[in-house]
């Protein structure tokens, strides 16, 4: 039957001023993950990502040239922040801010995990609402597994978002599960969706054995 691999994007560079670029580890794990499905005997009939340079980077450096669909994009993390918090707008009062905490990393986690919460439940001052992310993202997956002949695979080079917006929707048929997916998509992982007589459903998530025992997992 038709499969569509999901793939989080490799390791950007957070904390950089251009978050959309991959990191020198991201640039492993993008390598890493192309081995692996080289050893996987994938071999796919359709390449596709989002239009993001993090997902184009990642293709690239696991050995694809992808065709680009935005219905694979990421939301814009930084309206959802800048919608918590006005006042984050200016990227030098966020960093000073979370440098005051003594730890920046999980203050900057906390910060997120409340704007996206903000978000999630229908929170005014976004150009694209929850639902119509979620709504986004279930709609590529389909177009992209209605192109697929009989037995034929599609790689799909995306983010965690898109990627937890469709698992959430496929096992629950709404959009609940996606504030406890979103966050434990790790940086190249293999979600694995195939279509079937009954529509699409999801076998794996967020496989990432290519990366045990490397020291390059990472979350963000």
């Amino acid at each position: 039957m038709p499969t569509v691999y999901l793939i989080r994007h490799a390791q950007a560079s957070f904390g950089k001023s251009d978050y959309d670029r991959l990191s020198p580890s991201g640039e492993q794990q993008a390598v890493l993950l192309g081995k692996a499905l080289v050893a996987r005997g994938v071999t796919p009939a359709l390449v596709v990502s989002g239009a993001m340079r993090r997902h184009a980077q990642t293709a690239t450096l696991a050995g694809f040239t992808p065709e680009v669909d935005q219905g694979f994009d990421e939301f814009d993390h930084e309206e959802v922040i800048v919608a918590h918090k006005p006042a984050y707008r200016r990227r030098a009062v966020m960093l000073a801010d979370l440098a005051r905490t003594g730890r920046p990393g999980r203050a900057f986690q906390e910060m997120f995990t409340a704007a996206t919460e903000r978000w999630a439940r229908g929170g005014d001052g976004y150009t694209e609402s929850f639902t119509d992310f979620c709504e986004r993202s279930e709609a590529a997956v389909r177009r992209t597994a209605e192109r697929l002949g009989k037995g034929e695979t599609a790689l799909v080079f995306t983010s965690g978002g898109p990627i937890a917006a469709v698992v959430s929707r496929l096992l629950s048929g709404g959009d609940e599960l996606w504030p406890s997916l979103n966050p434990v998509t790790i940086n190249t992982a293999i979600t694995k969706v195939v279509s079937g007589r009954s529509g699409l459903t999801v076998v794996s998530y967020n496989e990432h054995a290519h990366l045990d025992g490397t020291g390059l997992l990472s979350y963000r």
